[in-house]
């Protein structure tokens, strides 16, 4: 039996102290990104028919171009570099990439299809300082519409839990045309056999535009729900943005893609994200603070029917810098109208700590040095 679970284990509570200091800078200050996504190559291995994010021809970016890239990032006080496509598991400086976004102390994460995971693929990655992985799995058997399926990456599965001390999430899918939406249930509880985090995403249409569930595949988000036990963050999450989407119905929210959020095509050119690929377009290297404080505010009209989670999810920190007791309020709504919001325990301290009590009164002493502290836990001066 190998002791890797029991290492990730271990290496996971390094990992939530290293996202809490990336929280914790990004309530502070809102003039960095807090996450963006860097393509090496657009070319996959895999050609799914709802996906509008690959080619079949495209070469590597160089790895020298795309470690200047992270350089950039970095420099910008960017917090999660996250490694997309195409398939980066293509990409021969993948490793070196990974490397470099730690050693500039950004938390490195990878989106793949996992078609190339292998034992010693896995361990490379291990060494690389790799901290999470995400795979994306859309049904059961594959068929006409995605390969990506269940029967076909289940051994890969079986490795990342043997082999991989990185975090693993699986997303599965509903929405976009998928045969079998109840596959989604069987992906998820697979996930969660072999111990990992698992996500449910709404299909977009070619524009990242919602596509609202149907009367069965609500059900089976329903159920999926009833059964996860999703992190804290993805539980508010899905109070404050999938519920509305599962129904079909538009989100009130400030996009901050642009700013908070950044998408660097292959060409180098920041985008707001993978479905609005054309703005701003502006080469990285040329992208200022200005251009970020701009995005930070500007009104996107594909917001209210946006199905890209990853950019809701930046938008949620800044709900809560700019109106902390509203965004919990939203993020863990109360049982009944008017009442108290439902926090889970650890909120609840962490409230008490960093925010003013609710009568208006200023925090005492105590309240004060306790948050010092903590803040310098999180390393934010």
């Amino acid at each position: 039996m190998t002791l890797t679970p029991v290492v990730r284990r271990l290496r996971s509570y390094r990992r939530r102290l290293r996202q809490a200091r990336m929280v914790a800078r990004a309530i502070k200050s809102k003039h960095h990104p807090i996450l963006a996504h860097i393509i090496p190559m657009r070319r996959c291995n895999l050609s799914c028919t709802y996906c509008n994010e690959y080619d079949k021809v495209s070469d590597p970016v160089p790895t020298a171009e795309m470690l200047r890239r992270i350089e950039l990032l970095a420099g910008m006080g960017t917090g999660i570099i996250t490694i997309s496509g195409g398939e980066p598991l293509l990409h021969p400086g993948l490793d070196e990439m990974i490397r470099a976004i730690r050693r500039h102390g950004a938390i490195a994460t990878i989106i793949t299809n996992g078609y190339l995971l292998t034992p010693e693929r896995i361990q490379l990655l291990n060494r690389a300082g790799l901290e999470h992985l995400q795979i994306s799995i859309d049904n059961v058997m594959p068929d006409e519409v995605s390969k990506k399926s269940l029967k076909v990456l289940d051994r890969k599965l079986a490795w990342l839990a043997e082999f991989a001390q990185f975090d693993i999430n699986i997303n599965s899918v509903l929405g976009g045309g998928m045969a079998h939406p109840e596959d989604a249930l069987t992906i998820t509880r697979r996930a969660l056999e072999l111990g990992f985090e698992t996500t449910v995403g709404i299909i977009h249409d070619h524009s990242g535009q919602l596509e609202p569930l149907k009367a069965n595949e609500r059900a089976v988000y329903d159920q999926i729900l009833k059964e996860r036990k999703p992190a804290m963050f993805a539980f508010a999450y899905d109070n404050l943005f999938h519920k509305n989407l599962a129904l079909g119905q538009t989100n009130d929210w400030q996009c901050r893609a642009g700013s908070r959020y950044l998408y660097v095509c292959e060409q180098g050119l920041v985008h707001y994200c993978s479905q609005q690929r054309g703005y701003p377009a502006i080469p990285l290297e040329k992208y200022t603070q200005a251009d970020l404080d701009r995005e930070y505010s500007t009104k996107k009209p594909c917001a209210p029917l946006c199905t890209v989670s990853c950019v809701h999810r930046v938008a949620m920190l800044d709900l809560m810098r700019n109106e902390p007791r509203e965004a919990l309020t939203r993020f863990f709504p109360p049982v009944n109208p008017g009442g108290p919001a439902q926090l889970p325990a650890g909120i609840k301290v962490l409230t008490s700590v960093f925010l003013p009590p609710a009568d208006g009164q200023p925090q005492s002493a105590t309240q004060r040095m306790v948050a010092g502290a903590a803040m310098k836990l999180f390393g934010v001066k």
